[in-house]
């Protein structure tokens, strides 16, 4: 990927605005919650804030890095369906198991744990990739959101009453980049590391100075937003996971347990994904490798051939995102089955903005600002939001596959 040079200072002005937070609204959140504080809406640094340059030593990949190409464990296919396979995807079998929280790392939102039933189903073994978003932009001349003029009358409707407009100069497409600060920084103002960059896209991951080179090919695709991921599955003649299809595939067969690999944290030493090494957000130790993200392909698949389902970039589920939906589910006697989650969206953090639920946590996880490598961490965003952390991977029905066989979709 190549890179814009350094050059000058960022500028930004604070997102209070009449009262309120414009955007990133877990500002109000305390560090020590552990949550994520990553920005949940499109619009969330468009007040004052200009474009983010990222150094030119701050390369996507430092190197081809250790765990560059996993080890092929083949998943048992034996009770797979009948052939001929989709390409690219592996078998998920029917089951039952809970889903919720485990561990001291838990948060509110992933409680009461509840039991779940569902059918099986086929799931991309990677994040979608550049050249996978490519084909689908070459075929059907799609725009994505972080490459259309933020329209006013629409990013409205999801604020505060009586939030003014931002400057014309910067309701201008672009997308969020995060970008390392000088030194340690307050954890609790994501501002400082998340910078609104008109010019950013999937395209251009750090702005309009950097663009893809081939050998970014194989990596995930990102500043892409729900609507993006949905379009493209479409396309594909696939969907995004339900929310419990996800964390029931992460587990890979195996129980319920705090981390996907069992019960050691990550560390400096034990990098089983590509997570944040060092100081967050100001020194990243590249000791898996990477800086950024790594390949789609890369470090062990889970136990359905299922490679990064932790780490690397978060992944969009097709559930809107309510704190309570779980209470909802544990309420009734017998498992939830085929859940799709709730009909509509409540982050009491932020009751204005309606929000999808994203799974599996990113490069810039880690124990000190924001733990959710876990199979059970539940994140949300905005659907019409893009970030240099977020992707997405796409599953179908065996019934649908066999449907697009006979071509009768």
């Amino acid at each position: 990927m190549i890179l814009p040079p350094q050059k000058g200072f960022f500028r930004f002005f604070p997102l209070l605005v009449m009262g309120s937070f414009l955007g990133i609204h877990s500002l109000a959140m305390c560090a020590e919650t552990n949550l994520c504080l990553t920005p949940t809406t499109r619009v969330s640094q468009m007040i004052g804030a200009h474009s983010a340059i990222v150094p030119a030593s701050h390369s996507s990949k430092e190197s081809d890095g250790v765990n560059s190409s996993a080890a092929e464990k083949g998943p048992d296919t034996s009770n797979w369906p009948q052939k001929p396979w989709p390409r690219g995807m592996a078998w998920v079998p029917p089951g039952e198991f809970t889903m919720g929280g485990i561990g001291s790392e838990a948060r509110k939102d992933e409680f009461p744990v509840h039991r779940v039933k569902l059918n099986g189903f086929w799931m991309d073994t990677i994040v979608v990739t550049n050249s996978e978003f490519r084909k689908f932009v070459k075929a059907t001349g799609y725009v994505t959101t972080a490459e259309k003029k933020p329209d006013w009358n629409e990013i409205k409707k999801t604020l505060p009453s009586g939030t003014p407009k931002p400057p014309d100069d910067v309701l201008v497409a672009g997308s969020l980049v995060f970008v390392p600060t000088g030194g340690p920084v307050p954890l609790n103002d994501p501002s400082l590391w998340w910078k609104w960059t008109p010019g950013a896209n999937w395209l251009h991951p750090f702005g309009p100075n950097s663009r893809l080179d081939p050998k970014d090919d194989d990596y995930p695709v990102v500043h892409v937003s729900w609507d993006d991921a949905r379009a493209y599955c479409r396309w594909a003649g696939k969907r995004l996971p339900t929310e419990a299809e996800w964390e029931y595939a992460c587990l890979g067969g195996g129980p319920p347990r705090h981390y996907l690999w069992g019960d050691q944290p990550p560390s400096e030493t034990f990098l089983p994904a590509n997570l944040w090494q060092g100081g967050f957000p100001y020194e990243k130790k590249s000791l898996d490798g990477y800086l950024y993200t790594a390949p789609a392909k890369s470090f062990e698949p889970n136990g359905y051939g299922l490679y990064n389902m932790i780490g690397n970039v978060w992944q969009w589920c097709s559930d809107w995102y309510r704190d309570d939906y779980y209470a909802t589910c544990s309420s009734q006697s017998q498992p939830v089955f085929n859940p799709t989650g709730p009909k509509d969206s409540h982050d009491p953090e932020d009751p204005e903005t309606p929000k999808r639920v994203n799974r599996g946590g990113s490069f810039l996880c880690n124990s000190g600002y924001c733990a959710s490598y876990r199979p059970a961490a539940r994140m949300k965003t905005s659907p019409d939001t893009g970030l240099l952390n977020v992707g997405f991977r796409a599953v179908m029905s065996d019934d649908d596959w066999r449907k697009l066989l006979s071509g009768n979709p």
